[in-house]
């Protein structure tokens, strides 16, 4: 089958650093699905590995943690899906990724795709549904439903992947005022389009951001990136006994005693947590994919995608991961066809 993957970790605008490779099918274990794979999305967990995991023994390493396909087998175990099904999903971190025209992933981890929406759309959603959809409402603990609570939430790096989905998920399905901030003109209209109540500028003071708003202190931070840059702001930000949550990998070690006077929560959110350890309640992934589909075929939710780069091969991925390294994408990258 065609694959993309690497040898030697590499920047991204060298030809070595993503090629195109041919490789044997996988087989499918018994609770796994063998997919076809139409359609990827880039995110940034690709280009930290990329950069930073060499692959073992000299093999070829296949990133891609976003997919969306066609189901072509079932392990003896499944009983979730059949073959024909479309799914979207963004796999585990420990089994190779779905950069490939085949691919294998746990059935429980997997969502029959919004049947509005075409391949590449709906390959933009996965990773980032379940990673907003469990900082806001396991991590956080923000409750569901439109009473106005007088919460309000931050969403720092609003215009991202994570961002474009979860600044979606507060605006409709809680009754948080949400605030995210962007540092362009183009990314500040991007989340006002997604609903967004208020923007600001996260590379001007949060304080004084948030006071030009009129909003003094805020109950709940999603910090997104550069969090180690924006710390200490985020603690004045942050009400007492507010929640703070977290996906990036900061630079520099966080001083969790600066939380403790305000009595304030630390939470990290990593979607690969559940796989990676088969949680108890490892399926729960596939349910909350099940609801992300329902709420985009009832219009509540749209497609995050931000760019097409064109078919899946490794030259539209080295732009790809180049674009997302210089910080500067919005929304979700996606590749569609071999």
């Amino acid at each position: 089958m065609k694959a993309i993957a690497y040898y030697a970790s590499l920047p991204a605008d060298n030809t070595d650093a993503l090629q195109d490779v041919e490789l044997p099918a996988p087989t499918p274990g018994p609770r796994d699905l063998l997919v076809e794979v139409k359609a990827i999305s880039v995110n940034p967990v690709d280009t930290k590995i990329r950069r930073n995991v060499a692959p073992e023994n000299g093999e070829a390493k296949v990133l891609g943690w976003d997919a969306a396909g066609i189901v072509k087998a079932v392990g003896s175990e499944v009983s979730l899906f059949q073959p024909g099904d479309r799914v979207y999903y963004a796999g585990a971190i420990h089994r190779a990724g779905a950069n490939s025209e085949l691919h294998v992933v746990d059935e429980r981890i997997v969502g029959h795709m919004p049947t509005s929406l075409p391949f590449a759309e709906a390959a933009a959603l996965p990773l980032t549904a379940i990673t907003a959809w469990e900082m806001l409402f396991d991590r956080l603990q923000v409750p569901q439903g439109e009473a106005d609570l007088g919460q309000r939430l931050l969403i720092v790096g609003g215009a991202g992947g994570v961002g474009s989905i979860l600044i979606q998920l507060a605006r409709q399905l809680t009754g948080l005022t949400v605030i995210a901030s962007a540092s362009r003109p183009e990314t500040q209209a991007w989340v006002r389009e997604l609903g967004a109540h208020h923007v600001i500028d996260h590379s001007q003071p949060l304080a004084e951001e948030l006071k030009r708003i009129g909003i003094d202190q805020v109950t709940h931070v999603a910090s997104l990136t550069q969090t180690d840059q924006h710390f200490d702001q985020l603690i004045e930000a942050l009400e007492p006994q507010g929640r703070l949550a977290l996906i990036d990998d900061p630079a520099m070690p966080l001083d969790v005693m600066k939380l403790k006077r305000k009595c304030l929560s630390l939470h990290w959110e990593l979607m690969f947590t559940r796989s990676l350890f088969e949680t108890a309640d490892m399926i729960e992934q596939h349910h909350l994919l099940e609801r992300v589909a329902e709420l985009v075929d009832a219009g509540t939710l749209k497609t995050t995608l931000g760019e097409h780069y064109g078919v899946i091969n490794a030259a539209n991925l080295r732009r790809a991961h180049q674009r997302l390294e210089s910080g500067t994408a919005r929304g979700k990258l996606v590749l569609e066809g071999f």
